[in-house]
């Protein structure tokens, strides 16, 4: 053994097995802890179960209950006092910070765990092992790297340790919430960190998943990539993993104008694809009509109009809400098309005793849609009778 460990690393070397196993780590967060734990979009072998377990507790300390729970918290609470890591609440600089400590206080809570840690393994060696001697397993990886790459070790440790803190405590739970562009208007504030998820495993396209969260796939667009989804498909090709969700995909059936409980169905479970379109053909289109005097001026006001305009009421602040009121005062063609769009969410937002109750409101949509005048929405509305469902399974 020498001075660089049994393996005689050099340099670069070093940095390779850092950035190997760093990457092992975020794999093990983004597939096993994220997407099939918390969310069970998708099932794994005990085998590979077993594997990310182990080498979360070598590496980062946690247990996986404690972390399913902190999560799904997240998701119920998102963006108020209860939402364990909001850079809405708390600020962008402490989630950034602080991650780690955030996480941690949110897990040293029993109420959080027995709450929203239900139906998590808490088996033999979760309890005996994992959950009790959750810190010692990071000594244990400390000994390795210490007896493999030698002084190496060393930094290759504290960056292993550092990995999660930053990237997924800080980046995701932080910048995901704070800056970026948004596929989906989810009642939260998520965001896409960036269109290529790779150095996060995909956890880049944050807002996608907030709008589809049991979707074992994180993107969405086409040219998105998801690094975790591609290795989601190569152990399924193996037979090492069973996709159970992923996000509905409506399409339109040509011919098709009766609206049925298919199209409900279809419209409820693609809602956030519903309401993107609806911002793209309807909103966009009617606001450049509306508000364009010259090129330059159009392009600009048509974009930020539009923001004010696609943004989830709840997510707007005073003076965004006066902004609005003061566009739709201004010109009638708009305002119908957004309080069209605000009694369409009512189809899934509003508690109805029976699905032919939403039916009909949905009918009744469709045929005082097509009664306006208004081309884009007409259009619109006669595209969205055709919706069906791909299906939300492979």
């Amino acid at each position: 053994m020498t001075l660089y460990g049994i393996l005689d690393v050099g340099i670069w070397q070093a940095v390779l097995a850092a950035l190997v196993m760093t990457h092992i780590t975020i794999l093990a967060v983004t597939v096993y802890l994220h997407r099939s734990q918390a969310h069970r979009a998708l099932d794994l072998h005990p085998v590979v179960s077993h594997f990310f377990r182990f080498w979360l507790w070598l590496t980062t300390g946690m247990v996986t209950r404690q972390w399913v729970a902190v999560h799904r918290r997240h998701h119920a609470r998102c963006e108020t006092p209860l939402d364990p890591h909001s850079p809405q609440v708390l600020g962008l600089r402490k989630v950034l910070m602080e991650g780690a400590e955030l996480y941690a206080e949110a897990a040293s809570d029993e109420d959080t765990i027995d709450r929203f840690g239900k139906g998590q393994t808490h088996d033999w060696i979760e309890r005996s092992l994992y959950g009790r001697f959750h810190w010692q397993g990071i000594l244990v990886m400390l000994a390795i790297d210490l007896l493999l790459f030698g002084v190496y070790g060393i930094t290759i440790w504290a960056v292993q340790m550092l990995w999660i803190p930053f990237w997924a405590a800080g980046v995701v739970n932080g910048v995901g919430h704070f800056a970026g562009y948004r596929n989906f208007e989810s009642p939260d504030a998520s965001t896409n960190i960036a269109p290529w998820g790779i150095l996060i495993g995909g956890e880049e396209l944050h807002n996608n998943h907030h709008a589809f969260p049991s979707s074992a796939r994180l993107s969405s667009k086409w040219w998105e990539f998801d690094l975790g989804w591609l290795y989601i498909r190569l152990l399924s090709s193996v037979g090492l993993a069973k996709v159970r969700h992923l996000a509905p995909k409506p399409r339109v059936v040509a011919g098709k104008q009766h609206l049925d409980m298919d199209t409900l169905s279809a419209v409820i479970r693609s809602r956030m694809h519903v309401i993107a379109r609806y911002g793209q053909e309807v909103l966009a289109p009617v606001a450049r009509a509306e508000l364009c005097r010259d090129a330059a001026h159009c392009r600009r006001l048509v974009r930020k109009s539009q923001k004010l305009l696609t943004k989830e009421a709840g997510r707007l602040d005073a003076a965004a809400r006066q902004r609005v009121e003061q566009l739709l005062a201004q010109h009638q063609t708009l305002a119908t098309v957004y309080h069209f769009r605000e009694r369409l969410q009512e189809v899934w937002d509003r508690r109805a005793p029976t699905q032919e109750a939403l039916l009909k409101m949905l009918q009744d949509w469709c045929q005082q849609a097509e009664g306006t005048g208004i081309q884009a929405l007409e259009s619109f509305s006669r595209n969205l009778r055709g919706y069906s469902l791909e299906g939300t399974h492979r």
